[in-house]
C-alpha cells in the first residue's frame, strides 16, 4: 500500500534544539551514552475519561527511514550552528536505540508510559519531535471520533474533515485516526488510497448553483449515479424546494429505471426541526428507504442534542471538529488538545539506568522517573480495574492478593484481589531493527471497538464528569518516585 515516508525523508521534522542538543552531546563525547526517555501525556481532552493511542504505525516509518540527506546537511551547514566533526556524523547517521509502545488503539490514561525508547543519547533525542507530532495529532482525534461516534448511538459517522484541516498531512493522517475511532468512512481520497479506508461524497452546493433550476441539477445527478443518488437539498431551501426536487427526480427519473433515492443530504439550518419534517414527506411519498445525512459543525454535543430533540437523522457527517478536535464547549480553550510530553526517566551509568526525575512548582509537571513497566489490571469479569506502574525489574504476581499505592491516597492500605495484570507495552525496536509486526488498520479499529465495549467502563466514557480511572503504583516503585522527591526536592520558605 502507499506510504508517504515512501516519497519524502522526514528527518528533519525536528525543533532545533534537538539538533543543538546533539551537537553538544557529540562534541562532548557522549554519543553512546544510554538514555530512557517516556512518551505521556497529563490530561485527557475535552475533559473525557481516556485517549486512544494513534500514530504508532507512522512513527514506526519515520524511525525506519531516518537518515540525513546530502541536502539536509548541506541546509544545517549553513546555519553555522554544527562542528564538521557532528555534521560529518549525521551523514551515516541511523537510530540504534530500542523503543517500547503500547500497541495502536490502545486505551490510555494520563502519566502513563505509552512509549519508551533506550537509545544512545543523540539517537533518543533526535526523534522527539516527529514521534510528539504523530501522537498527539492522531490520538487527539480518534479519541474525538470515538465521542462522536458513542453520541451518534449506532448511527454512522463518516470524517468530511479535510478542507478544515490544518494542513493537507492532517486530513490524510486525521482521516486513518477518524477510522480507528470508528468513523464509517471518510471524504478524502487519498486516505481511501493510502490506508483502504472507505470512501464516499456526493455534491456540493456549486453542483446545484452550476445549473439554471434545482431539479435540473438533481436530475443530471441521478443520471450520471443511478446507484448512489444522494442529494445535497438545502442549497436554497430545504423545506420549499430541496425535497420536493428529490422526490420528483426519484419518482421521474430513477424509478422508471428501477432505481431508488439512496439519500438527502442538510447541511445548514435547524437540523432537528428539519429532518423531523424531511422524514415525514419522504415517507408519504413511498421514500421510506432514503436516508437522512446531515453535516454543518457537528460533534458530540451538538448530537446529542439532536437524539435527544428525536431528529430522524441516519448519518453524520462531520467536519472540522472531528478532524481538528475542536469542540463546540467554548468555555475552555484548552479542550482540542492531547499534549503528549517526551521526558527523560533514566540514564545509564556503568551498566546500571539511574532514575532521573523533573520536579516543578506545578504538581502535574513532575515526572514518573526511571525504567518502568505499566500493567492494565482486570477484574474476574474482564473489566480494567486500574492501571499500574511498576518498576522495570518487579514481578506482579495477581495469584494471591497484591497491595498497591494509590499516590493520590497513599495512607490507604489497598489490595487487588482475584484480579490479573497485563503488561502493555510491547517491544517495537530493538537496536535500531523492527521487531513488531505491526497489525492492519481494520486490527486496530476492531481493537479500540472491542475495548471500549467489553473492558473500559461506560462511566468513563461519560461526557460530562467521568470516572478517573485508576492510575496506581507498586509500593516499592512509589518509594522510588518518594526517595528522588526527597533527595532532589529544594527546601526553604513559602
Amino acid at each position: 500500500m502507499m506510504k508517504q515516508a515512501d516519497k519524502r525523508n522526514l528527518t528533519m521534522v525536528m525543533d532545533l534544539y534537538e539538533l543543538t542538543m546533539a551537537n553538544g552531546y557529540f562534541n562532548d563525547g557522549d554519543m553512546e551514552s544510554r538514555v530512557a526517555f517516556d512518551v505521556f501525556y497529563r490530561k485527557n481532552p475535552d475533559r473525557g475519561g481516556f485517549a486512544i493511542f494513534a500514530g504508532l504505525e507512522q512513527i514506526v516509518e519515520y524511525v525506519e527511514n531516518l537518515h540525513f540527506s546530502e541536502e539536509d546537511v548541506a541546509y544545517l551547514r549553513s546555519l553555522n550552528t554544527f562542528t564538521d566533526a557532528f555534521l560529518d556524523y549525521l551523514k551515516n547517521f541511523k537510530f540504534h536505540g530500542d523503543i517500547y509502545s503500547f500497541p495502536e488503539g490502545t486505551i490510555m490514561y494520563p502519566n502513563e508510559p505509552i512509549m519508551t525508547i533506550v537509545a544512545p543519547l543523540i539517537d533518543a533525542q533526535i526523534v522527539e519531535t516527529a514521534i510528539l507530532a504523530q501522537v498527539n495529532h492522531q490520538s487527539l482525534v480518534a479519541t474525538k471520533t470515538a465521542r462522536i461516534v458513542k453520541a451518534a448511538a449506532g448511527k454512522l459517522v463518516s470524517d468530511f474533515g479535510a478542507r478544515r484541516a490544518h494542513n493537507m498531512d492532517a486530513a490524510v493522517y486525521g482521516a486513518r485516526a477518524s477510522y480507528i475511532g470508528g468513523a464509517a468512512g471518510t471524504a478524502t481520497v487519498l486516505a481511501g488510497q493510502m490506508f483502504g479506508i472507505p470512501v464516499s461524497g456526493t455534491m456540493a452546493h456549486s453542483w446545484v448553483m452550476y445549473y439554471q433550476d434545482e431539479y435540473e441539477a438533481f436530475k443530471n445527478y441521478a443520471v450520471n449515479y443511478p446507484d448512489n443518488t444522494v442529494l445535497l437539498v438545502d442549497t436554497y431551501d430545504t423545506i420549499q424546494s430541496g425535497v420536493p426536487n428529490a422526490i420528483r427526480v426519484a419518482h421521474e427519473i430513477l424509478e422508471p429505471m428501477g432505481k431508488r433515492l439512496k439519500g438527502i443530504r442538510i447541511d445548514s439550518g435547524d437540523l432537528a426541526y428539519q429532518s423531523i419534517k424531511v422524514r415525514k414527506m419522504l415517507d408519504e411519498e413511498g421514500l421510506d428507504d432514503c436516508k437522512i445525512i446531515v453535516s454543518n459543525s457537528l460533534d458530540e454535543h451538538t448530537i446529542t442534542s439532536l437524539n435527544a430533540q428525536k431528529a430522524c437523522i441516519d448519518s453524520y457527517g462531520v467536519g472540522e471538529r472531528l478532524i481538528t478536535g475542536a469542540t463546540s464547549d467554548y468555555s475552555d480553550d484548552t479542550l482540542a488538545l492531547l499534549g503528549a510530553v517526551y521526558k527523560i526517566t533514566a540514564v545509564e551509568e556503568n551498566g546500571t539506568f539511574i532514575p532521573r526525575i523533573k520536579i516543578s512548582g506545578t504538581v502535574e509537571k513532575i515526572t514518573n522517573p526511571g525504567l518502568k513497566k505499566v500493567y492494565r489490571i482486570y477484574d474476574q469479569k474482564g473489566k480494567a480495574k486500574a492501571d499500574l506502574i511498576a518498576k522495570a525489574d518487579e514481578v506482579i504476581d495477581m495469584s494471591g492478593e497484591f497491595r498497591f499505592v494509590d499516590p493520590q491516597m497513599p495512607w490507604r492500605n489497598l489490595k487487588f484481589t482475584n484480579c490479573t495484570a497485563k503488561s502493555l507495552q510491547v517491544k517495537v525496536f530493538e537496536n535500531g531493527k523492527r521487531v513488531y509486526e505491526l497489525p492492519t488498520l481494520e486490527q486496530i479499529r476492531d481493537y479500540v471497538k472491542k475495548q471500549l465495549s467489553e473492558e473500559i467502563w461506560q462511566e468513563e466514557q461519560r461526557f460530562i464528569n467521568p470516572h478517573v480511572h485508576y492510575m496506581d503504583m507498586t509500593p516499592d516503585y512509589y518509594d522510588l518516585k518518594m526517595s528522588l522527591l526527597h533527595e532532589k526536592g529544594m527546601t526553604g520558605e513559602r
